[in-house]
């Protein structure tokens, strides 16, 4: 409820059109969720109500709307259809006791803070999300925008296949209706920014289907519409929690918790992307959990956020959570008062608005941006995006995997950089070795990044390509300032390293190494192999004792002379005659 301190009028009144518009944008689609889950209609439109309330304030999203969605519907049928009829009673108590459950493991996530876990979906997978979702919702649009006949929940291919194969099927009058809408929500929103140009479109749509009906007949038009809707408020129900139901529901339930959760906090996260606002994962799975805890004891099965609604709320000016508020009770209101009037709303009306939705949630500005700056986050979006098309419950773990296989491979690499001591008189630091002389004993080198298992392999191999490469220089000196984490396989890598370096007769020395890092080595008892006498704090002046140990013979015929010491006696104490 952090959001309240905004709440005035001019608020109120954004989250009211919004509210409005939201709410008849949600009934033709928890109609049509329903029945993609294999409930009755009514309950896709009672998953709407109060679950939604309560994650909005609960929550952390200004704008998330939850409710039903194609992905949960989807999940849910296919959790419990193998066990009970779809529709009969059964089926719907068991239904309730998987969204009961779900609402109990998102709950415990949330009060366990495990919302961390969405700090590993990067921006880039969640606009890849957001870009594959808002063609999936323009897709599933196609058939009632061309009155063509597509399978539900078609694939995305399968649409593009059908269009052209039903091309010589598509209804002129439907598609006009769609074309009427669009139109006109998209004039209104360019020219009449005051008005709200969803109410607007779909009154034009309402209309311009009104006056075909009436010129040419229903029975030629073949215009669909919403259709009536019960009018009654979602009834009070007890879930089943007999062993039997949720002994079958257990683990169907975790996987629709993991699901609704990866999709309510990538668009919470999208919307947030437009909207400049932080989201708190934890908040937000508190939220969900709630929502869905004690909306199964009010008829609403498994819900989380809407992609659909949540891009219109945002899209309609909504600016507090209020505005999901509202449209629970506008949508409470419509089917106590005016639901018959849905049957006027045509479902090609619809399908122009949520042209437009999905219109505007593709984040062309940031997709360019990641074009033109980086391939692997290129290639990390549209696997998102493909993957998001091909199986939208599966795209954004696509994306998730390989963003983090991305980051595992750029950290198990820590960059190595050879440096050389600054000439500057009195200067203490080191500068890139490029284009400067280096000693044929020594090699120093600075570490950028964490010593840990993953990166043990290329830390290693990279210490021992500096002898292989040249048998001279058996001493490395690691500037350890960018070192900040040392696990136990590193360690043990930095141990075995300073003892091979010694049997070659030269050593392993450390400039500026962080305490953290050495009192770790010394709790984990390293310092016994390493040394305790190779750790050199910053302006210290290491390279006396470092080059004490150095072959005589080279440094007497040594042109490079790079360090000051160079000038003087040879490290046997032996003037220098060169």
């Amino acid at each position: 409820m952090q959001w309240r301190h905004m709440v005035d009028r001019n608020t109120n009144r954004a989250d009211l059109i919004a509210g409005l518009t939201g709410a008849l944008i949600v009934l033709p689609q928890g109609v049509a969720f329903a029945t993609i889950a294999g409930m009755p209609p009514e309950y896709g439109l009672y998953a709407a109500m109060l679950p939604a309330i309560i994650a909005a304030l609960f929550g952390s999203s200004w704008h998330l709307v939850s409710g039903p969605t194609t992905a949960i519907s989807i999940a849910v049928f296919a959790a419990i259809s193998p066990f009970a009829e779809p529709g009969s009673p059964q089926f719907i108590s068991m239904v309730l006791t998987l969204t009961f459950l779900t609402g109990l493991f998102q709950l415990i996530l949330g009060m366990a803070r495990m919302g961390v876990l969405v700090n590993f979906i990067s921006h880039t997978v969640v606009i890849g999300f957001t870009a594959g979702a808002a063609l999936l919702i323009a897709a599933s649009q196609v058939k009632n925008f061309l009155g063509i006949n597509i399978a539900r929940g078609a694939h995305f291919h399968v649409v593009i296949e059908q269009t052209i194969a039903q091309f010589g099927n598509i209804n002129p009058y439907v598609t006009f209706t769609g074309a009427i809408t669009l139109a006109t929500g998209i004039f209104a929103k360019r020219y009449i920014p005051k008005l709200p140009y969803m109410i607007v479109a779909m009154v034009a749509g309402s209309v311009a289907a009104y006056l075909l009906n009436l010129d040419f007949g229903a029975e030629t038009t073949l215009i669909k519409t919403v259709g009536a809707l019960p009018a009654h408020l979602p009834p009070f129900v007890i879930p089943d929690f007999s062993y039997a139901t949720i002994h079958k529901v257990l683990f169907p339930a975790l996987v629709v918790t993991m699901l609704a959760l990866t999709e309510a906090v990538s668009i919470s996260r999208s919307i947030a992307v437009k909207s400049e606002q932080r989201i708190d994962g934890n908040q937000e799975f508190i939220g969900q959990g709630l929502s869905n805890l004690i909306g199964s004891f009010f008829s609403g099965y498994a819900s989380c956020g809407s992609f659909n609604r949540s891009g219109v709320n945002f899209a309609a000016g909504a600016r507090t959570p209020l505005a999901t508020v509202y449209a629970s009770i506008f949508l409470m209101l419509i089917l106590l008062m005016v639901a018959p009037l849905a049957s006027y709303l045509p479902t090609a009306a619809m399908a122009g608005i949520l042209f437009l939705v999905a219109w505007g949630l593709i984040d062309f500005h940031h997709i360019f941006s990641i074009v033109r700056t980086s391939r692997t986050e290129t290639v990390t979006l549209f696997v998102t995006l493909i993957g998001t098309l091909i199986d939208l419950e599966k795209g954004i773990f696509f994306g998730i995997l390989l963003s983090l296989a991305i980051y595992l491979y750029r950290v198990s690499r820590p960059h190595i950089v050879p440096v050389v001591p600054a000439k500057e008189e009195g200067a203490y630091h080191f500068v890139s070795a490029y284009g400067h002389s280096d000693c044929p004993q020594l090699s120093m080198v600075r570490f950028n990044g964490a010593i840990f298992f993953g990166a043990v392999d290329h830390a290693q191999r990279s210490l021992m390509e500096i002898d292989e490469k040249d048998p001279l220089k058996k001493s490395v000196l690691i500037v350890a300032t960018g070192i900040d984490f040392v696990d136990v396989t590193g360690a043990e890598m930095l141990a075995q390293e300073a003892r091979r370096r010694r049997k070659m007769g030269g050593g392993l020395y450390f400039y500026r190494c962080k305490d953290s890092i050495y009192n770790y080595l010394r709790k984990s008892g390293k310092l016994a192999d390493i040394g305790e006498d190779v750790f050199f704090p910053v302006m210290s002046s290491w390279i006396k004792p470092v080059y004490a140990t150095f072959d005589p013979e080279i440094c007497r015929t040594c042109k490079a002379r790079i360090f000051s010491v160079c000038h003087g006696k040879l490290p046997d104490g032996e003037p220098r005659t060169l």
